[in-house]
């Protein structure tokens, strides 16, 4: 079993060579790189010949002699004279090098000083109700049902948002759940929307700003007692460098966004409908040329330079130029997932209202329907796999050109909250902020009527009360009781003994909120045309928040529960009156169950990372405060589940600045010292990134991030891992991690070749004439004057032709079942085995047609002892922890309600919020979940107000109650092990730990998936094809024939779950992120 084998004795220690005494030390900089000199060493390089690390030499006639390398080196050496002392004036030598502190306030001039826990704005709030939603399915199901509810206002803060998404699936039973149609809807009934949307970068910065203006001033701060051949020496090595800068940036374009989102697309299709939407865009990166000039020179003012200083530029010396200065944001960026509904119901977490998130918790990676098109799940652009092919052009949805035939898609796992109560109030007030920030800076001056600012009536309490330490965070002010009537719960939703039913995965069940199972007629109504919502035409507190919360000024003073339902049954009496009794039942089944919503209820605190540049405040970084903390205070067990994981343990790890890194170490080693038993699991991406082939240069970003993430675990000489072993313990008995991978299987078996030689129409042409009927714009109404469904009307041919066609084949040979349009169900609780699945082969082979890919990981929620939950938008990195990077939200909950658990086999009082959630992840991974179904909504699909279904003490639920046991442990990490072993065998995934040099990765990998050049043939500008397809079955690992199907089918049926072993050992023996223009101290933070 797992738990018995031996960790590799590689898996953690410096593996880092030192220089030789005729090495130069300046190849060895550690995890500092110098802006200069690696811009210039590959400018040098490329001119001399050199080969970069991983990368044969080129070879040939015509190369450079050694009389230009060693000029080169001269000029290179001159360079690097330049630049200590303004690293030291600009960045300032003897600041912290990162926000963290000893205590729970941080006492920097510069940082938000409130005396809420954790420095946060906000203060910790009880008597809230909150539940979890694991993967996109049932969150966005919930926002939908909270969208159409809504009647005063929408408030949307997002990454990304695109107005094409579909809430709910399938698409083709799910017209009106379309968001942009929802919130045209929600704006047609008088709902105020705004939405706040990252801006992205898009346009590069060097040649446009940089160039002559910095290199020419950087050169004149020399001594003027610097001699002239120096000087001109210096000149030339600074021209050299930038014009380096200027032509690999031509190429290789380092200053694109890396994930292609379209803002303004955003921007323009959700206001086009209704004058009630507005959608701001920020940050505004770059000003104009002559402000941005003189800004980057301003802050190099007063600075006295030595010729003899030796060192390179790094990213806080040009910070102004790469990063932050006053107006100018290039990287940073708005990462919040917020949502509130009238001012009362709130969504945040990992998931954004955008392309590639909504997903089953099964995580089905293949979407080829040839017997039924209207099954498709994910259309258009929806259908992505970013390590094949991002998303591109995005503004027009449809243009999809990832193959669904040959192609998986990827899988999404995240995890997002709803929540209502007091703690409401906050994130109303951060929204609130955001917004009139971004009014005053950019918005007021257009004096466009469709803009104003918000206005917060702050609750009575006050949501900045500066709270004494021996207080702080322990009141949560007494609100309003709207927020305490709960959504009445779905007359469709699921029951409990409704949940043991056979899972039935692309029978589509027709929706319950659209009878018929056919795409649905209902009619979206153009907006007007000439104006806006007028007063008149709005019912007095229809806006904003209304009368409900008082007139601007004054604080709002509310009326107990009881009170609000007697004036709401006055006032619906005759009509309503099930509904009234529906709400007055709810609340005092609850008050006897928990006492009334002031007496208990959840203790919930908003936290934060936001700056200048995002939220116009001092900076914040009461996420990374609350991490630290709740770490070092955990008593047996943490679990981190994070898109990324990069950290520091010391000031030595430059240039990462967040100090988790160090509070785990600190708390594992009081364990080990004290001989108690103490665990850390960390599930994260196997590529935290979307390259494809990790050894091109376009993957340089992704491997940058995956060289942070190995030095902060494993790696460098400072790392976890090693700090834990340098102490004499074995850290693999306190610490792992893990991936999540899975498989699928799609469906071009012989229906679809039947259906196209019948119909004469291709597949694939049908499915994109499906995506144009399903994605038309908001505003092109679904049904004609003549009642008929336009979407699918007759000017879809190939469509239609293709349909008739499935239909026939129905009824006259009872083939094209949908069932098995995706197996992976077989590695969920109650799947079949993939043994006895059945295929009829068409277009290829069923060897051909498994597919595999990771499942990436999005999530941001750590667990601690069973007892404490942070869950939000932050990542584990410098960007979403340091405060002055990129803006985020978190919220840590602490409910109150017990439940008795175990605890390395003792009795342990946990929280059943927390304890809940983790055993949900936990047994998704493992495979201890049965499939979820989109057609049947069970509790778990629903807003707040309707509490999470969870079967406590079923059998599958004891086998992960106890997480510190030698019987969950062997389960978890026997099963990863069994799981890595058979992925490794079938699909040959990187990364893996057979992978240590890129010789290696090209026997275990390239060399079966990489297009081969074919130039070493003399074929120029050809290439030939892979061996085999992305993702796809290495065959000749198996046996020819249904041999080597079945010997296949018997390695996948060992599979359950997804729960992988991280591979600590790949490329451990290579510079991952070879140093280079690309990755220099001028870019190295962004990945940090």
């Amino acid at each position: 079993m797992a738990g018995e084998y031996k960790e590799d004795s590689m898996a953690y220690g410096d593996y880092h060579e030192r220089p030789g005494p005729n090495d130069d030390e300046n190849e060895y900089e550690g995890g500092e790189r110098g802006f200069i000199g690696d811009t210039y060493r590959k400018y040098r390089d490329r001119y001399t010949g050199q080969a970069s690390p991983g990368q044969p030499p080129d070879g040939g006639p015509g190369q450079p002699s050694g009389l230009v390398s060693g000029l080169l080196n001269t000029l290179h050496g001159a360079v690097h004279e330049i630049g200590s002392e303004v690293r030291q004036r600009v960045s300032g030598k003897d600041r912290p090098s990162s926000h963290t502190h000893s205590g729970p306030y941080c006492d920097s001039s510069v940082h938000n000083s409130s005396q809420n826990r954790f420095g946060s704005f906000a203060a910790q709030r009880t008597s809230n109700d909150i539940k979890w939603f694991v993967d996109g399915c049932g969150y966005m199901w919930a926002v939908s049902r909270a969208l159409e509810q809504a009647t005063e206002s929408i408030w949307i803060l997002d990454w990304w948002l695109s107005p094409e998404l579909y809430l709910r699936r399938a698409p083709a039973d799910n017209e009106q759940y379309r968001i942009d149609r929802m919130l045209q809807a929600a704006a047609q009934r008088g709902v105020r929307v705004n939405i706040i949307v990252y801006k992205e970068v898009t346009q590069a910065l060097t040649r446009k700003f940089l160039t002559p203006t910095i290199p020419r001033y950087l050169h004149s701060l020399l001594p003027r007692h610097t001699d002239k051949f120096t000087s001109a020496l210096s000149a030339l090595g600074l021209a050299a460098t930038f014009a380096s800068l200027e032509y690999v940036e031509s190429e290789n374009q380092l200053m694109n966004p890396i994930v292609p989102v379209c803002s303004s697309h955003t921007k323009h299709a959700l206001e086009k409908l209704h004058p009630n939407i507005s959608v701001f865009r920020h940050p505004d990166h770059l000003p104009d040329a002559q402000t941005l000039q003189s800004s980057v020179v301003s802050s190099f003012q007063n600075m006295s330079l030595s010729a003899k200083t030796a060192a390179s530029l790094p990213l806080d010396a040009l910070k102004a130029v790469y990063g932050m200065n006053e107006d100018v944001i290039l990287y940073w960026a708005h990462h919040e997932k917020l949502c509130v509904v009238d001012g009362k119901t709130a969504f945040m977490g990992g998931l954004d209202l955008c392309y590639g998130r909504w997903d089953l918790n099964q995580h089905p990676i293949a979407d080829c329907h040839p017997s039924n098109i209207n099954d498709t799940v994910f259309p258009g652009q929806e259908y992505n796999n970013a390590r094949v092919l991002d998303f591109q052009d995005v503004a027009h949805w449809k243009n999809n050109k990832l193959d669904r035939t040959k192609n998986s898609r990827m899988g999404w796992s995240d995890i997002s909250v709803s929540l209502r109560g007091p703690v409401v109030e906050d994130l109303r007030a951060h929204f609130v902020e955001r917004w009139n920030f971004i009014y005053d800076e950019k918005y007021d001056v257009r004096k466009d009527i469709r803009y104003s600012r918000l206005t917060f009536n702050q609750n009575e309490a006050g949501t900045y009360q500066q709270r004494p330490p021996s207080s702080a965070g322990t009141q949560g002010h007494q609100t309003s009781n709207a927020y305490s009537q709960p959504y009445a719960q779905s007359q469709h939703t699921l029951q409990p003994s409704q949940l043991s039913q056979p899972y039935q995965p692309y029978q589509r069940t027709a929706s319950p909120y659209n009878q018929g199972g056919q795409a649905s007629s209902q009619y979206f109504p153009p907006p007007p045309s000439s104006r806006g919502a007028d007063a008149d035409d709005i019912e007095p507190g229809s806006r904003g928040f209304g009368s409900s919360y008082g007139d601007e000024g004054r604080h709002h003073h509310h009326q107990p529960l009881e009170g609000e339902i007697d004036e709401m049954a006055g006032a619906v009496r005759g009509r309503f009156n099930d509904g009234v009794q529906r709400v007055e039942n709810s609340y005092e089944h609850h008050r006897h169950l928990h006492g009334g919503y002031q007496e208990a209820g959840i203790a919930c605190q908003i936290v934060r990372s936001c700056s200048k540049w995002s939220h116009g405040v001092l900076t914040e970084h009461s996420i990374q405060n609350a991490y630290i903390d709740i770490i070092q205070r955990s008593q047996h067990f943490i679990y981190i589940e994070n898109q990324f994981f990069i950290t520091a343990t010391s000031d030595a790890q430059k240039p990462v600045r967040n100090k988790i890194g160090a509070a785990i170490v600190d708390r594992i080693l009081r364990a080990a010292r004290a001989g108690e038993r103490y665990k850390v699991i960390i599930v994260i991406p196997a590529v935290p990134g979307f390259a494809g082939d990790l050894k091109d240069d376009a993957s340089l970003g992704t491997r940058a991030i995956m060289e942070f993430q190995y030095n902060s675990i494993n790696r460098g000489g400072h790392s976890i891992m090693e700090k834990i072993a340098n102490e004499g313990f074995d850290p693999t008995e306190y610490i792992r991690f893990y991936n999540l991978r899975n498989y699928d299987r799609i469906n071009t078996s012989g229906v679809m070749r039947q259906v196209e030689q019948q119909s004469r129409v291709n597949f694939g042409d049908a499915q994109q004439e499906y995506n144009d009927a399903v994605e038309l714009p908001a505003e092109y109404p679904s049904q004609g004057d003549d009642g008929q469904n336009r979407s699918f009307s007759t000017d879809r041919q190939m469509y239609n032709q293709y349909q008739q066609s499935t239909y026939s084949m129905q009824q006259q040979q009872g083939v094209g079942n949908n069932r098995w349009d995706s197996v992976s169900e077989c590695y969920m609780l109650g799947g079949s085995d993939i043994r006895r699945v059945p295929w009829e082969n068409g277009h290829m082979s069923e060897m051909d047609a498994f597919v595999s890919e990771e499942l990436y990981v999005h999530s941001k929620v750590l667990i601690a002892d069973d007892r404490v939950v942070i869950c939000g938008s932050a990542n584990l990195n410098d960007r979403s922890q340091n405060g002055d990077h990129d803006s985020e939200i978190a919220i840590i909950i602490e409910d109150p309600s017990p439940i008795d658990s175990f605890m390395n086999g003792r009795p342990w009082r946990a929280t059943k919020f927390a304890a809940m959630l983790r055993r949900q992840l936990f047994r998704k991974h493992l495979g201890l979940l049965r499939p979820q179904d989109m057609g049947r909504p069970d509790a778990n699909f629903e807003p707040i107000g309707v509490s999470n279904f969870y079967d406590f003490g079923s059998e599958e639920d004891r086998l992960v109650a106890d997480p510190l046991s030698d019987g969950f442990l062997t389960l978890w990490n026997g099963r990863a092990h069994q799981n890595t072993q058979a992925f490794g065998k079938i699909f040959h995934p990187v990364p893996h730990d057979d992978v240590r040099t890129w010789k290696d990765y090209d026997n275990f990998y390239a060399r079966f998936f990489r297009k081969a050049d074919k130039e070493a043939e003399g074929k120029a500008g050809e290439q030939m094809a892979a061996k085999y397809e992305w993702g796809h079955v290495v065959a000749e690992n198996f046996a020819p024939g249904q041999q080597g199907v079945r010997e296949v089918k018997e390695l996948l049926s060992t599979i359950q779950g997804t729960l992988v072993e991280m591979p600590l050992l790949f490329l451990i023996k290579e510079d991952i992120a070879k140093e280079g223009v690309g990755l220099n101290a001028f870019t190295e933070e962004v990945y940090t």
